[in-house]
């Protein structure tokens, strides 16, 4: 005699036994695995959190011990403040990276030369400011090889990060852009700039979000950021960072990214 959700089966004779398992014990049963399940999932949690490992993320920020951090900035339209910018983080001696347009480096080439003269890091942000979640893995690597080389052709460094357009991706954007040989770049700090916001408002919010290894979002033509840039610098200087471009804040060799998109060591 066997037990079988608290009702006994008998099986006659002694030749093979089988189980004989009608409708309304399926449905028991069924309910009884669902209850399981759910039982699994509310009380280890792990579970779900291991699916969700599972999904391709750029770098957003960096675990780093020091005070270190980075500041990029994206330009993909309007010129009018790049040489300002420029001349406002000579004044202070801070590196940082501006992630360009191909069409941006098109029309302003002379910009592009004049960032990379100045030290700075010129990485891409696409051809043409497309929505890569629409492209397929051929068109996202054509694109990435065109961006490339145009900025190559005018600073004679090839960039190795690379920064969605609108910050939009999925699993394939990201697959995509690593087996071309370029590292995926977020921000865990928007300066929200582009909205518009006064440069005390701009500069309130990124000095009381930046942490060691933060990466901040800047936009080269945005509204009131050079009025806002000094603040930040001597703020955030005052405060003991280091601000360096990317490339050096990003870690070398093995690393994982956490469900968060923080670069940690392997």
């Amino acid at each position: 005699m066997r037990q079988f959700l608290g009702k006994k089966l008998r099986f006659p004779g002694k030749g093979p036994r089988f189980w004989c398992v009608k409708g309304k014990h399926l449905m028991v049963l069924g309910c009884a695995l669902a209850a399981a399940v759910m039982f699994g999932v509310v009380n280890h949690p792990a579970i779900v959190g291991a699916a969700a490992a599972t999904r391709e993320l750029p770098i957003y920020c960096v675990q780093r011990d020091q005070k270190m951090a980075s500041l990029s900035f994206d330009a993909a339209w309007g010129n009018e403040d790049t040489q300002q910018l420029i001349d406002i983080l000579a004044k202070y001696n801070v590196k940082v990276t501006f992630f360009v347009v191909g069409d941006w480096v098109d029309k302003y080439p002379e910009s592009v030369k004049a960032l990379h003269d100045a030290g700075h890091e010129v990485m891409t942000h696409s051809a043409h400011h497309d929505h890569f979640n629409s492209l397929s893995a051929d068109q996202i690597t054509a694109d990435l090889k065109l961006s490339c080389d145009k900025i190559e052709g005018v600073t004679g460094v090839r960039p190795t990060l690379f920064r969605p357009p609108y910050g939009e991706y999925d699993d394939h954007v990201i697959t995509t852009t690593r087996a071309a040989g370029l590292e995926p770049i977020q921000w865990d700090v928007d300066s929200l700039d582009w909205k518009d916001l006064s440069a005390g408002d701009i500069t309130k919010r990124v000095t009381s979000k930046v942490q060691p290894g933060s990466i901040v979002l800047f936009h080269n033509a945005a509204k009131h950021t050079p009025e806002a840039l000094p603040g930040i610098l001597e703020n955030l200087i005052g405060q003991g960072y280091t601000l360096v471009p990317i490339s050096e804040l990003i870690l070398p060799g093995n690393y994982t990214i956490d469900h968060t998109g923080r670069q940690c060591p392997a």
